[in-house]
């Protein structure tokens, strides 16, 4: 399948990245590929758009961590459409927007990170993995 949103863009070269173990080493790698992606393709990304690719970056992170048994695959990339955050996990379950409260009512402590993903990203793709697992792609525009 082409990949629409990578015809004509620039490949930078990059090192290695590990594999993220938290969200917070998760978003450190996305703060650094969007600014020298951007710095690389002259290509400005407002503020708050990089507040929302670091927010998707957390919450496919954490959901990966606490629902499909740790992060097993990660990548970011940045082109003149946006960053785009992959997110491997161990899970063949798809995620699926949860009830933020009970039947009184009352506020409940999960089910609010799908649904900002989804408010947050303008293409959202989830993959089956080859080996069980699945892989979610979340593509955040710059501006």
């Amino acid at each position: 399948m082409r990949d629409n949103h990578r015809a004509g863009s620039i490949t930078v070269p990059r090192e290695p990245r590990p594999l993220p173990c938290r969200p917070a080493d998760a978003r450190r790698t996305v703060r650094r590929a969007v600014t020298e992606g951007c710095r690389a393709r002259s290509v400005r990304c407002a503020p708050e758009a990089m507040e929302d690719a670091l927010l998707v970056t957390s919450e496919l992170a954490t959901n990966a961590i606490l629902h499909g048994g740790g992060i097993t695959g990660f990548d970011v990339d940045v082109d003149s459409h946006g960053v785009r955050v992959s997110v491997s996990d161990g899970s063949d379950e798809v995620p699926v927007a949860l009830a933020t409260a009970d039947e009184h009512g009352r506020s409940l402590p999960h089910g609010r990170g799908w649904p900002i993903v989804c408010r947050l990203a303008r293409d959202i793709r989830v993959a089956e993995l080859p080996f069980g697992g699945k892989r979610i792609t979340a593509v955040v525009p710059l501006g």
